[in-house]
């Protein structure tokens, strides 16, 4: 024991005296052929925010969330070529290593300019867009995981060693993979939309590229020997907060990667359930899992030499005890010899159907929202039937608006989306009076008005006026209940209202009063 005791601190001066020795050649061969004032100046001139930059920043920000919109990669691409937002981010770093407060303040308002710049062009252009789905290339970027923070981190380190050696060229390249921009793009997309779990997802990731990026950029200047103005002790202090803020960061990330590995893994336990429940030679041609529903929904296309009845009961049984949550199963069987030309025309067939319906869907998904925005309701109280391909929204009230007004609206709708009814229901507004010509005719303008509003409404009529007019009125009438009050004294015009119906609003109430 006596001995062991003896060389232990032989060996730990040992240790330290190879560290020693490793940090002097590091120093003498690496450190010492690197010129840290051109560096400084470098990422000085890269981090200014001036008209240059903010534009940029905007222009990438547009770029990028047309990208996301449309589900253009190349797109998308472009923009990050485009993004100047890698020159602060690396600046703050270098800044925190040298402990140049100064130079921190001017990086932290640089990148809050090309941040909010970013943001709103894009939430800007998000809110004129007529589509407003969130495409794959958005979801990508909703629900960052901890390999997200180690792409910042390399793409970082890439960085800061492309600065230090004063190859500033390969910086395209770095911010192509970290991809500052595309989330703050969805940031402002969720803005525009008011979609609080994209803002929240696509903010997360930007703060995880952005904290990574600059504690990481921060540590590789430390490394190559630039000089902070900190005491010993308290550049220990700076190390252990930058080591802490990663840690922070990745424990919601690790949590989030855990919940893509177990959906990966339930992917998995689902595509052999189903197989489980057919012939060896059935195909799945397409698996669509609903992780947010309740039950769990899972769809399948299945081609398949054998139809096989209660296929779904029992896949849902089988992947209610492998998932330990109630899970809902729809297959949708091909019978087709699997191998052959028919499992193609199948395939192919059923390729066309599901696109099919994804179009109607899209288009469903735009009358919706253009009707909403039309009738001044949310896009979830629009009606639609698909099997009639017939859509309906009750309208609010808008100040000045007639009948007339609510019945242009509806046809220009209807003119928009051919194959599809179009029923704009009105409020409740009191009726014009159908002038009468000099021979008792009726004018068909204001017929056409009020036998519109009467079915819109599902309301009967109550008619006062001359009685060959009223007469004529029930003729036109086609079926909408009327109640008559001849007035023979009424000669110039038939007089209207609601049957049974509550006292209507007057046209110049506003919507919301």
């Amino acid at each position: 024991m006596t001995d062991q005791a003896a060389r232990a601190p032989i060996e730990i001066s040992d240790k330290l005296k190879i560290l020693a020795l490793v940090r002097r050649q590091w120093r003498r061969h690496f450190v010492r052929d690197v010129d840290h004032e051109a560096a400084i100046t470098r990422l000085r001139e890269e981090a200014t925010p001036d008209a240059r930059y903010v534009f940029m920043t905007a222009m990438s920000a547009g770029i990028a969330v047309l990208g996301l919109i449309l589900s253009s990669p190349a797109v998308v691409i472009g923009a990050m070529l485009l993004s100047p937002l890698m020159g602060p981010i690396l600046g703050a770093g270098f800044a925190l290593a040298i402990w140049d407060v100064r130079w921190m303040r001017e990086c932290a308002r640089a990148l809050f300019l090309g941040v909010v710049a970013a943001v709103l062009f894009a939430a800007l252009l998000s809110w004129l867009s007529p589509i407003q789905q969130i495409t794959s290339e958005i979801a990508a970027r909703t629900r960052p995981t901890l390999l997200d923070l180690f792409v910042a981190l390399f793409s970082a380190l890439a960085g800061a060693y492309a600065m230090i050696k004063g190859r500033a060229g390969t910086i395209v390249g770095v911010a192509i993979a970290v991809a500052l921009m595309p989330p703050l793009a969805v940031v402002g997309f969720g803005l525009a939309t008011l979609d609080r779990s994209v803002f929240g997802g696509a903010l997360m990731l930007f703060i995880t590229n952005l904290v990574t990026i600059a504690a990481a950029a921060a540590a590789m200047a430390r490394f190559y020997g630039f000089r902070t103005t900190l005491s010993k002790k308290r550049g220990w202090v700076q190390s252990l907060v930058i080591v802490g803020a990663l840690l922070l960061l990745a424990v919601p990330l690790t949590l989030s990667l855990r919940d893509i590995a177990f959906e990966a893994q339930a992917t998995r336990s689902i595509n052999q359930a189903l197989a489980r429940e057919f012939d060896a030679r059935a195909k799945i041609d397409a698996l669509s899992i609903d992780w947010d529903a309740e039950p769990l929904a899972v769809s399948a296309v299945v081609l398949t030499p054998d139809l096989r009845g209660q296929a779904e009961r029992r896949a849902e049984a089988a992947l209610a005890d492998t998932l330990a949550r109630p899970v809902s199963v729809t297959i949708e069987q091909f019978q087709v010899e699997v191998g052959g030309e028919a499992a193609e025309q199948a395939a192919l067939a059923a390729a066309r159907g599901r696109e099919a319906a994804a179009a109607v869907q899209r288009q469903v998904d735009a009358l919706s929202q253009t009707l909403s925005i039309v009738a001044g309701v949310s896009p979830e109280e629009v009606l639609v039937d698909r099997d009639k391909r017939r859509v309906q929204a009750r309208a609010q009230a808008i100040g000045g608006a007639g009948y007339d007004a609510y019945r242009g609206f509806e046809r220009r709708m209807a003119a928009s989306a051919p194959g599809w009814s179009v029923e704009l229901v009105p409020p409740l507004l009191p009726l014009a009076p159908i002038a009468l010509d000099a021979e008792g005719g009726l004018d068909p303008a204001a017929l056409a008005e009020a036998r519109w509003a009467a079915r819109r409404l599902g309301l009967g009529l109550v008619a006062s006026g001359p009685p060959e007019a009223l007469a004529a009125l029930a003729d036109a009438l086609d079926g909408i209940a009327l109640e008559t009050r001849p007035d023979p004294g009424a000669s110039d015009a038939l007089r209207l209202s609601w049957q049974g119906a509550p006292p209507p609003r007057t046209a110049g109430v506003a919507a919301g009063d």
